[in-house]
C-alpha cells in the first residue's frame, strides 16, 4: 500500500471511530504511559479527544525508562508513548504490547537553554565552561538524557563537564532545575522551550546525537479498549499533528 493509501486507510479508520465515539453508551476511559518531554503536546491532544469522542483519558507522565519498568509490573496502562524506539518495541517483543500497532508520533530535537538572556551564544558557551551547573535528564531512563551525554562526548567535553552535571530524573525535571536557576544551563526538549518567551538558547546539530525518535504502541491490555485504539487514530490525525509540529517536534509523513 503506498504513503497516500495507508494515510487515506487511516482517515476512514479514524472517522469510523470518532462516529462510533459520539454514542454515549460506546465512551471508554484510556489510561496513558507518556513521556515527560512530550507533556505539554500531550495535554492539548488529550482534550481536542476528549471533545471530539466523549471518551476520557487518564495520561501519567515520567521517564520512558520508569513507566517501562511499571509497563513490566504490569501497571494498567493502555497505551505506551516512549521518547525512544527501543522500549516499544521491546514491549511488542516481550508480549506487552500489540503487535503491528507501534509507529513513530514525533522526533524530538535537543535544545541547550538557559534562562539568562546572553548565557548561550552556541556550543561554544558549554567549550568555555564557565558555568558551574549543567542540567541533563538520566541518561540512563531518560532519551533525553542519552542524547545529552552523545552531544558532550561528541564535542570532547564530557569528562570536563562530568562532575558539574545535575541529573534529572526525567525531562521535565531537568527543564525545572534550569526554569527555576538551580542550574545556569540545561540541554533540554525543544518542545519545553517552543512557546517560551526569553532566555537564550541554540538548537543542536542532529549530527551531534542519535535521533530521538518517539514511538506509541498499543499495549496488550488495551487491545480490546476503544478509547485507547481511538486515541492512537487521532494521535496520527492532522489536529493532533499540528499540535506536535507547533510544539517544535518533527512530524514524520
Amino acid at each position: 500500500m503506498t504513503g497516500c493509501g495507508r494515510r487515506r486507510l487511516g482517515q476512514t479508520l479514524l472517522a469510523l471511530l470518532l462516529l462510533g465515539a459520539a454514542s454515549v453508551g460506546w465512551a471508554a476511559e484510556a489510561r496513558l504511559a507518556i513521556a515527560a518531554n512530550f507533556t505539554a503536546a500531550a495535554r492539548e491532544i488529550v482534550a481536542a479527544f476528549e471533545a471530539a469522542t466523549g471518551h476520557r483519558v487518564v495520561a501519567s507522565f515520567g521517564s520512558t525508562g520508569a513507566l517501562y519498568t511499571q509497563i513490566t509490573q504490569r501497571a494498567p496502562y493502555h497505551v505506551f508513548l516512549a521518547a525512544d524506539q527501543v522500549r516499544p518495541a521491546l514491549a511488542e517483543r516481550e508480549g506487552l504490547a500489540v503487535p503491528g500497532t507501534r509507529f513513530t508520533y514525533a522526533t524530538g530535537r535537543l535544545v541547550l537553554f538557559s534562562r539568562e538572556p546572553d548565557l548561550v551564544t552556541g556550543e561554544a558557551t558549554l567549550r568555555a565552561g564557565t558555568f558551574t551547573k549543567l542540567a541533563v535528564a538520566n541518561p540512563i531512563t531518560a532519551p533525553y538524557g542519552a542524547a545529552a551525554v552523545e552531544v558532550l562526548r561528541a564535542l570532547g567535553i564530557y569528562q570536563t563537564v562530568e562532575r558539574r552535571l545535575v541529573l534529572g530524573t526525567n525531562i521535565a525535571q531537568t527543564y525545572q532545575f534550569v526554569e527555576t536557576g538551580n542550574a545556569e544551563l540545561g540541554l533540554v526538549a525543544a518542545s519545553q522551550v517552543a512557546e517560551r518567551a526569553g532566555g537564550s538558547r541554540w538548537l543542536v546539530p542532529q549530527s551531534l546525537h542519535s535521533v530521538i525518535a518517539q514511538d506509541a504502541v498499543l499495549l496488550t491490555i488495551g487491545a480490546e479498549n476503544p478509547a485507547a485504539v481511538a486515541f492512537l487514530a487521532f494521535l496520527r490525525s492532522g489536529p493532533a499533528r499540528a499540535v506536535i509540529a507547533r510544539h517544535g517536534y518533527a512530524v514524520a509523513e
